[in-house]
């Protein structure tokens, strides 16, 4: 073999090396980015699910005011209970899931609304140190919910960036990385939840 085919070879194993390298970093760079999308939906479900803890705590407390409306009460326990029993698989997701998602969260954030005005009719419930605590609770995490929310929708966008971009969308499609669906804001999202509570 000539010294001219001997660095041939080498140069072509040397390209074919890097190549491969290259390679092996974008399918790890993508399997990060997956993953990070997985950890900031599973965040959002963990945000979600205290708020469905919190509930049958604010539902005993408030069902101690004797005269208490059943229907809001019951309002609040169907939501709760629609909105627990919607399981997606993120990595699956489709837009139309995560809508379905967000329209059973959006019911119980209602029916939790119409609660906590039904509540200002009770002196003594708003008087109530848990019920008081509970409320506080609530409030602190609709505002995870909308923190961890953003986490999720940016980890998605970067993620869908980097599977759409050359040529990483070449390893992408070898490997079937597919697009994640994002949470859409619901109409009328861009006004703050209206939380208030008067002591």
């Amino acid at each position: 073999m000539s010294k001219k085919s001997i660095i041939t070879l080498a140069v072509v194993g040397g390209i074919i090396i890097i190549a491969i390298l290259s390679c092996i970093g974008m399918y790890n760079g993508l399997v990060d980015k997956d993953e990070k999308a997985a950890e900031s939906w599973a965040q959002v479900q963990n945000v979600y699910q205290r708020r469905a803890d919190l509930i049958p705590q604010l539902v005993a407390t408030v069902q101690g005011a004797a005269d208490f409306e059943k229907s809001t009460l019951n309002d609040v326990i169907t939501a709760r209970s629609a909105a627990t029993s919607v399981k997606i698989d993120p990595a699956n997701a489709t837009p139309e899931q995560l809508k379905a998602f967000q329209d059973a969260q959006d019911q119980l954030s209602s029916s939790l609304s119409r609660l906590l005005v039904s509540v200002e009719r009770y002196p003594e419930l708003k008087a109530n140190q848990n019920f008081r605590d509970l409320q506080v609770q609530l409030e602190g995490t609709e505002n995870r919910i909308t923190v961890e929310r953003k986490n999720f929708n940016t980890a998605v966008q970067d993620y869908n960036k980097t599977i759409r971009k050359f040529p990483k969308n070449i390893v992408a499609g070898m490997f079937d990385f597919e697009k994640r669906a994002y949470f859409e804001a619901t109409p009328g999202a861009e006004k703050a939840p209206n939380v208030s509570f008067e002591f």
